[in-house]
């Protein structure tokens, strides 16, 4: 019985399409670079709840950190969507690729820096509106860091290239190699002396993205064998189609990329101390999320993207469908041990030093209402992937406006009922929003048209 069971087994294993093998095969390893990763950011976390626990000192960093990166990392939300099937069915052409990954980056580097410095000559206005409720000292110290973290901002087009390149190329060291700047800052907090100072948090955040911008390129040009060197101009061939691409999924992007800033700005209106208790969730439902959703997503957007340039739509939307369901099952079961284990994990990482018993109650409880999203997030995160490689950019973008306009109905109502947790209930019933949407233009949407592998894609919904 037992080997007739066995075998049984192995045939059904051995009938599993390779297309869904190297799936698996790459989530796998993918899973293991965050999970390390992510304990590395949880160090670094650790490490600032010991120092500076919850303080107006955080409350400036999450804040200048998530000003400094809105439009780059809005930008290169974009760009990594576009550049790896752009990347894949431009293999055999070196030269263009090469042209116009260099144009691409130095645009990317101008982009970056105006950004960072128009922020801080325009921060005195822009503190009455988006940070009006917190204290005069934060607020000074927020102007200080956006300044001297300019290097992420600039850099974050740079990591973004890289890491396209080579997930194109099917290497996964880049997931790796995104807990560098969080080990810089982990480092320079735990040698600081002072628990004001906010020169540790500053310099090792700042120095931590040179080094992975550095360390990615390198890697990157031993990947594919090209230098791509950085240039402003836009004489490639590919600038007209990715502009139009871009310009649809902007749209979308922007949306996306205010959620945060949006949560930020109701729980400003909580008082001082607030936004540094959402950031300590946060960055724990950032480990939940990304066990699961940033090894399926860079696991599955290179294969679907194969499978469409082969021009089989059918069997690309049937693994997308197949992983959506099995990642949302994953993270239901993942978010019910995490509800469980909550507040202890919370009071081993954070309640150290300045760090209390009340804030793991705080953090705790901010935590648990934002696992709601958990489950649908890791569903929706496949079908992101089958959309960006069909190239229905224009449907990404109108899901996002209905999860943002879900998100900020849900803020404005449920804030007043449950004050602070109503801002991580209504991103629940945002991901709610979104991947039901996913789903109906998966399984509804007009069949493609034309000769080519993504024909009329990018034209429909």
């Amino acid at each position: 019985m037992l080997s007739a069971a066995v075998q049984s087994v192995r045939r059904r294993f051995g009938g599993v399409h390779q297309d869904h093998k190297r799936i698996a095969r790459s989530a796998v390893v993918l899973l293991i670079f965050v999970i390390a990763g992510k304990c590395i950011g949880a160090s670094k976390e650790m490490a600032i709840a010991y120092r500076y626990g919850i303080s107006g000192t955080v409350d400036a960093y999450q804040f200048a950190l998530t000003l400094v990166t809105w439009l780059p990392t809005m930008l290169t939300n974009v760009l990594s969507v576009l550049l790896v099937p752009a990347l894949v069915s431009l293999r055999e052409d070196k030269t263009q690729q090469n042209g116009f990954l260099g144009e691409l980056e130095g645009i990317g580097l101008v982009i970056g820096l105006a950004f960072c410095l128009l922020l801080w000559l325009f921060w005195p206005y822009l503190a009455d509106v988006v940070a009006g409720s917190l204290a005069e000292s934060t607020r000074d110290m927020c102007r200080e860091m956006i300044i001297s973290m300019t290097p992420v901002g600039v850099l974050t087009f740079t990591i973004c290239i890289s890491s396209s390149r080579l997930q194109a190329s099917g290497r996964h060291i880049n997931t790796l190699l995104e807990c560098v700047p969080a080990i810089g800052l982990l480092l320079f907090v735990l040698a600081a002396r002072d628990n004001t100072s906010i020169m540790p948090l500053v310099v090792g955040t700042s120095l931590g993205f040179v080094v992975q911008a550095a360390w990615l390129r390198v890697l990157a040009k031993r990947a594919d064998t090209m230098s791509a060197l950085p240039r402003v101009s836009a004489r490639a061939k590919q600038w007209p189609e990715t502009i139009r691409s871009m310009g649809t999924l902007t749209v979308g992007a922007v949306v996306a990329s205010l959620w945060l800033p949006l949560d930020q700005y109701f729980m400003a209106q909580q008082g001082d101390g607030a936004i540094a208790t959402l950031g300590y969730a946060s960055r724990l439902l950032s480990l939940v999320l990304s066990m699961g959703a940033l090894a399926i997503t860079r696991a599955t957007l290179p294969i679907l993207a194969e499978i469409l340039h082969r021009g089989d739509h059918a069997r690309a939307r049937s693994t997308a469908l197949k992983w959506s369901g099995i990642m949302a099952t994953v993270g239901l079961v993942g978010s019910i041990i995490a509800y469980v284990l909550a507040p202890y994990v919370v009071k081993l990482l954070f309640q150290k030093g300045a760090f209390t018993a009340d804030d793991t109650i705080a953090v705790t409880t901010l935590f648990r209402y934002g696992l709601l999203q958990v489950p649908f997030y890791f569903g929706m995160c496949v079908l992101v992937q089958l959309f960006a490689s069909e190239t229905r950019y224009r449907a990404i973008s109108v899901i996002s406006l209905i999860g943002f306009g879900t998100k900020v109905i849900g803020n404005v109502i449920l804030v007043r009922f449950y004050g602070a947790q109503g801002v991580l209930l209504a991103t629940g019933i945002g991901a709610i929003a979104v991947l039901a949407s996913y789903i109906f233009w998966t399984r509804f949407a007009p069949p493609f048209t034309g000769a080519g592998p993504n024909a009329g894609a990018g034209t429909s919904l």
